[in-house]
């Protein structure tokens, strides 16, 4: 990720330096950053006379972080999902940056609020969530903590539109800081329904493939498990625990899911999963279905988190989530089909929330009424 947001900064005019905690590390970042900018050049995508070589030389590289932001104008930090590693990087960035550089994080679920708290800068402190590859996806989520002041929103908005893409780049603002954002909470909390799901096919002798073409609609590419596979069950285990200590406790992994987890069947990066990806992709069949759920139960899920956005204040206006899911996963969003559904859909929820225990599947005031629609 870190490679990927240099790589656009560097296509986009700005002077970049690279920092790690290994000079390996920076190497590899490099030689990422050479392949996909010389992917470019053979397209003719780098403009007259400017070579993939000549933009990767123009990087600077270093694992001294306090050399490294001296005369920064914006830090993205982009380490592992650990808030005490964050906040460390975060207070030696505050240290030694200039007074007025911009501090963000690339998190993709944690608080920027918490993160900003080892600052003494938090009106300068943000998150700049980019989608992967950062080169191709041209969702930029801006996100405000408790602090952020608008000055320090609007400048770093300016600057992810500014960045090269495939096409023009989108970037939302996040106006309250909640678990996931925008794009990743919307398709959170299918997972709760689908953590029930993994129990009873599991009880009922019920296919991984069959389940999976329950999931299945037109418009998306693959269904819900492979998608899981595709990118990487420890890291949907780990998202997960953590919205049940800050969204509700319905997110718990069960034990099946537990389990395939502490098996390592994580997906295509170990080969195993829900399906076998050791000979690539698996060819899987849309025939036949577990009729445990349906795409539109799914699809009534994400319209009630949506209208939770609302609700919380994270968003003003129910067309920027669905372009949010449009820009990051490629598909369209469901609040435009839920101002002409909103009413099946609330009775779906009322009735699946109470048949698997899980009230946050309830749905909310702003779904069952329909207040949404006027929040266009």
């Amino acid at each position: 990720m870190g490679s990927g947001i240099a790589q656009v900064s560097i296509q986009a005019g700005y002077n970049v330096t690279l920092v790690d905690i290994k000079d390996e590390f920076i190497e590899k970042g490099l030689k990422s950053i050479l392949k996909g900018l010389s992917r470019l050049e053979q397209k003719g995508k780098l403009g007259e006379g400017v070579s993939a070589q000549s933009l990767v030389s123009k990087i600077q590289k270093t694992t001294n972080i306090p050399q490294a932001v001296q005369n920064a104008d914006l830090i993205i930090e982009a380490v592992i999902e650990n808030l005490k590693i964050k906040q460390d990087v975060f207070r030696t960035c505050d240290e030694n940056a200039p007074a007025d550089c911009l501090i963000a994080s690339n998190t993709s679920s944690m608080s920027i609020t918490k993160i900003a708290e080892a600052t003494k800068r938090p009106e300068k402190c943000l998150g700049i969530h980019f989608f992967n590859p950062v080169p191709l996806m041209k969702l930029v989520e801006v996100i405000k903590g408790e602090k952020t002041s608008e000055d320090t929103l609007n400048t770093a908005q300016k600057w992810a539109e500014s960045l090269p893409c495939r096409s023009p780049r989108y970037v939302p603002l996040v106006l309250k800081d909640r678990p996931g954002f925008i794009a990743n909470r919307m398709i959170a909390p299918a997972f709760i329904l689908m953590n029930w799901a993994f129990e009873q096919a599991v009880k009922e002798g019920i296919s991984w493939e069959s389940l999976n073409a329950d999931t299945l609609k037109e418009g998306l590419p693959m269904g819900y498990l492979e998608l899981g596979d595709y990118v990487g069950h420890d890291t949907y285990y780990h998202i997960n625990t953590y919205y049940s200590k800050t969204l509700s406790p319905d997110f718990t992994p069960g034990p099946v899911y537990t389990k395939m987890v502490e098996d390592k069947k994580l997906g295509r990066k170990t080969g195993q999963g829900f399906f076998d990806w050791s000979q690539g992709r698996p060819k899987l069949l849309n025939e036949p279905k577990a009729n445990l759920l349906s795409a539109e139960l799914l699809d009534a899920i994400e319209a009630n988190e949506g209208c939770r956005l609302l609700e919380e204040g994270v968003v003003k206006h129910w067309h920027i989530i669905d372009e949010t899911m449009m820009a990051g996963f490629n598909r369209p969003g469901v609040m435009k089909d839920a101002v002409s559904n909103y009413e099946k859909w609330a009775k779906m929820l009322e009735e699946i929330a109470g048949k698997i225990d899980k009230p946050y599947l309830m749905p909310c005031e702003m779904l069952k009424t329909g207040k949404f629609i006027e929040l266009k």
